[in-house]
């Protein structure tokens, strides 16, 4: 019999949390009344859109980036992204006195790719829906000798983001379910190793945008499942295959996906504004998204929902969410 060491764990998880410690924020856990009334459910959120950047990315990028030799540092750092990576791997790279070069795709909010910018970051743009991001980094990589971290498949990258989870778990104490957002699957592999290795009872539910269902189809079909480039506002969640590393975690440890529509989207953007006071982009706020338009079933009594981040522009924002 054989045996796969899975790629990270628990420990990994906390290892992450001391690293990034006093660098990244401990962000805040709101509560809503309102929203427990709507949902049937007490929910707590992990308001990931106060971290560095952002966004979560920063935990997993710093983590990752922060172990790097001093030789690497010295010659740089580069990563691919829709964004908030870039961002991430930009700040984590400035902090620790070195250089990054990030590809782009050309159609990323200006917002964000405006701000990789301006954390000093030199940006290479390609065309998503005719080029290979993964080819276009590692070859860039190779070319200038650069240590590359991708944006989820990398066990620093997501034990790094499963540190979200450990706080809300930390601050909270043992929840029923965990609501996460899915994208390439590291925030979910990381926060599902952390939810379950503390509590393994609890359910762990993706949520993806229905035009970016890449890993609910690939948990059906027991293996990595490849869909045309989504076209959804969720940019941040516009995978079209899971990552190895990522989908062999959460086959393990995902218990359900769930789907939300855009204009599903935009009404837990607003209602969030309105209500709890705070900025939410559309990859965020699926997890809400979800809860409040009964796409999860069977609700339990405690929940705990991490809002990754609330990176978008003012007039995006304005345009999403006035009508």
């Amino acid at each position: 019999m054989t045996t796969t060491t899975p790629p990270i764990t628990l420990d990994a998880v906390r290892d992450a949390a001391a690293q990034i410690k006093g660098i990244a924020h401990r962000t805040p856990v709101l509560r809503s009344r309102t929203l427990d009334a709507l949902v049937g459910a007490e929910v707590h959120i992990k308001c990931e859109n106060f971290q560095r950047i952002g966004a979560f990315k920063f935990r997993g990028a710093y983590n990752a980036a922060s172990r790097l030799t001093p030789e690497e540092l010295a010659r740089g750092i580069a990563a691919y992204s829709s964004g908030n990576h870039a961002q991430a791997v930009a700040l984590a790279a400035r902090e620790l006195g070195s250089t990054a070069v990030i590809v782009m795709p050309e159609d990323t909010p200006r917002s964000k790719r405006d701000a990789t910018a301006g954390y000093g970051a030199e940006i290479v743009t390609y065309d998503r829906y005719t080029e290979d991001r993964v080819a276009v980094g590692e070859a860039l990589a190779a070319e200038r000798g650069l240590a590359l971290i991708p944006p989820y498949e990398h066990p620093h990258v997501m034990a790094g983001q499963g540190t979200a989870a450990l706080e809300l778990l930390e601050e909270t104490g043992e929840l029923d379910a965990l609501v996460v957002p899915v994208g390439g699957g590291g925030l979910i592999a990381g926060s599902a190793t952390a939810a379950k290795g503390l509590h393994p009872g609890i359910r762990v539910i993706g949520v993806e945008p229905e035009a970016g269902d890449d890993t609910k189809r690939s948990l059906e079909a027991g293996k990595r499942v490849g869909i045309p480039v989504p076209r959804t506002i969720a940019d941040g969640q516009a995978a079209d295959i899971p990552g190895e590393l990522t989908f062999s975690v959460n086959q393990r440890l995902v218990d359900e996906i769930a789907l939300v529509s855009d204009d599903e989207i935009r009404a837990a953007m607003r209602f969030v504004f309105e209500r709890l006071k705070i900025v939410v982009e559309p990859s965020g706020a699926t997890p809400l998204a979800a809860l409040l338009s009964g796409r999860v079933g069977a609700l339990p009594r405690r929940i705990g929902v991490i809002v990754s981040g609330g990176n978008i522009a003012a007039d995006r924002f304005a345009e999403l969410c006035g009508h």
